[in-house]
């Protein structure tokens, strides 16, 4: 048991390190730059669940809030967490839990993960959007022409990739035993069940 709880604190761990490697990587395409950031919290919560997905991701909120130049463009501090595209970064944790519920309820199937992780984006947009309409005292349509729907295509995009690729990679830290013996016997029974006529 304490092993597991090892492997799994490592797991969390490795994910905030990725958080950190590739949430200051974007690509500026007006007032607000594209970002791994969304990316790598859905990887996480697919490969840790909800609860370990949402602790990694707060541990990078935390990092950077301190002043690591960690956000999007290498930068960090609480101005970039108060500033106009602020809300991103509080929605993202409500994105967390959104998607890693629906994802642990569902039990991995495609279609339901997909859709989790649209409604969780829903939410960090929103979140945004109200955040950046306060700080820059602009109207909604504004806010959503700069906030939303330049990046709605981009964004289901890296839903699409983590739906792929988020198997083959809980696969992997399965065989490492990175990923817990409950974790993988709660699926299995659900797998089962799913099954039974």
């Amino acid at each position: 048991m304490k092993k597991q709880k090892i492997h799994q604190l490592t797991a969390c761990a490795l994910m905030t390190a990725l958080l950190c490697i590739l949430g200051p990587m974007s690509i500026p395409i007006g007032p607000i730059p594209v970002s791994l950031t969304n990316f790598v919290i859905f990887l996480a919560v697919y490969i840790l669940g909800m609860k370990g997905g949402t602790i990694s991701y707060i541990l990078y909120l935390l990092l950077g809030t301190v002043g690591l130049p960690v956000f999007s463009g290498f930068q960090g501090g609480l101005a970039k967490l108060t500033g106009p595209t602020g809300g991103f970064l509080i929605g993202f944790i409500f994105s967390a839990v959104i998607a890693g519920f629906v994802m642990e309820r569902s039990h991995l199937r495609t279609v339901p993960v997909i859709i989790g992780m649209i409604a969780a984006m829903a939410v960090a947009y929103s979140c945004c959007v109200i955040w950046f309409c306060f700080q820059m005292q602009c109207d909604v349509w504004y806010a959503l022409t700069t906030c939303v729907f330049p990046f709605v295509i981009i964004d289901f995009i890296k839903i699409v990739i983590v739906t792929i690729i988020g198997k083959t990679i809980r696969s992997a830290l399965k065989k490492a035993g990175l990923l817990s013996a409950e974790k993988d016997m709660a699926e299995a029974l659900a797998n089962q069940s799913g099954v039974r006529p």
